[in-house]
């Protein structure tokens, strides 16, 4: 049985994209590093994706639904590195592989005799990329770090919730997925300057510091003028108004006035032409300063009609809008389905099953960019064997062999 926290999916063996004839080395589990393999997977990597035999990635006792594991573009292979054979193993691996990306606490896999050093002695033009929750040096280096501690020493739980409530989790691992980004970046870049200078090299990642590193206008505001940002609820610390406002039906419709044209636009839609000329919202300086006063002015009108009647009102007005979308409402929504951001797979024994979709599209002239055929998310350890034949050239007595020893998990 294979499970998962978030279905996504599986890349074919077809050799197509722009990382086609990429191979990666991936030691990662559960989000940020997985999130990251898939993105190069989805350009055409090959990732071959090491998990640990009998349980595999944390994520596949995650659900519902259980369906699959929080992996893309992978090939399961089940390696016990506990095992001085199965380390001896994922070496072999590593020397034909461009790129390895791991997880791991800071220290770990030098213990294993897997760390940059090592691996770079065997390959010494692999990129080898490290993602941690603190950084691979500092206090608190040797910490598990996971996307909500992140957050929380990060800043960012102090600045998410309704203004007189409690601190809140963003409803995603949002710091997961920006250090997956991070070090997607920072790959495609190692790869580019490989091909450039000959010249493999180590990467480092943590959540930490990809969360402080987006706190942006929220930090610019503290560290030049001393300003301490506070929970606002959908309400943004910087330009009033730019928040979600309920309405007569109970539903909220978000609205973003970035400037005097849209506050005036607004104004006038909703029917409060004389709030442009008031002293107290001429500029948006004053209108952060009447932040209450606006936002009181405001909710009071747009809770006189439905949030229908407001979609319609704002159609073609020139500022951006939107209603707060149940997640029903988002694969329903028309321009989502317009973006293809959701696709159909058929995993194993037929079973129909729908995941996220990539988010970027090629036009015409480079169309190819993106790998074309997806399957299923993998059984653990179904690729095991194949991989070792075909990367390894290891013969089926070998093979099993390390089966036997239970230094591999191969599927049944």
């Amino acid at each position: 049985m294979f499970s998962s926290h978030t279905l996504i999916r599986c890349l074919s063996t077809q050799a197509c994209g722009a990382l086609s004839g990429i191979r990666v080395l991936d030691l990662t589990r559960i989000l940020a590093g997985p999130f990251c393999t898939q993105l190069l997977g989805d350009l055409g990597a090959e990732v071959i994706k090491i998990e640990r035999p009998g349980t595999g990635d944390d994520t596949r006792a995650w659900g519902p639904p259980f369906v699959g594991p929080e992996m893309s573009a992978y090939f399961s292979v089940a390696i016990d590195l506990k095992k001085p054979k199965g380390r001896e193993l994922l070496l072999e691996l590593a020397q034909k592989c461009d790129i390895f990306v791991e997880n791991y606490i800071p220290g770990k896999l030098k213990e294993l005799g897997v760390d940059y050093d090592s691996v770079k002695q065997i390959n010494p033009k692999i990129i080898y990329a490290s993602i941690t929750g603190f950084g691979s040096s500092g206090p608190y280096a040797k910490r598990a770090g996971i996307d909500f501690i992140a957050n929380s020493i990060g800043g960012l739980l102090s600045i998410t919730g309704p203004e007189d409530g409690e601190p809140c989790r963003p409803g995603v691992a949002i710091t997961d997925l920006t250090t997956a980004l991070y070090t997607k970046g920072a790959i495609l870049s190692a790869l580019f300057y490989r091909e450039r200078y000959g010249k493999g090299c180590k990467i480092d990642t943590n959540l930490l510091s990809s969360q402080v590193s987006v706190l942006t206008t929220v930090a610019s505001n503290y560290l030049n003028c001393g300003l301490k940002a506070k929970r606002r609820g959908t309400a943004h610390e910087s330009i009033v108004p730019y928040q979600g406002f309920k309405c007569k039906d109970s539903k909220y419709v978000t609205v973003g006035a970035i400037n005097e044209p849209t506050f005036k636009k607004l104004c006038q839609l909703i029917g409060l032409t004389d709030a442009p000329n008031d002293p107290r919202f001429v500029t948006n300086a004053k209108r952060v300063e009447n932040r209450e006063e606006l936002i009181q002015i405001i909710g009071d009108k747009i809770q006189t009609q439905t949030l229908s009647h407001w979609l319609k009102v704002f159609e073609n007005c020139g500022f951006s809008y939107g209603p707060i979308n149940d997640i029903d409402d988002v694969f329903a929504d028309q321009q989502v389905i317009h973006n293809n951001c959701v696709i159909e797979l058929e995993g194993h024994n037929g079973l129909k099953m729908k995941t996220l979709g990539h988010a970027v599209s090629y036009d015409n002239e480079c169309h190819d960019m993106l790998t074309t055929e997806f399957t299923a998310p993998p059984l653990l350890g179904e690729h095991t064997r194949q991989v070792l034949q075909s990367v390894l050239n290891y013969e089926d007595s070998k093979i099993q062999n390390f089966v036997d020893q239970k230094v591999i998990q191969c599927l049944k």
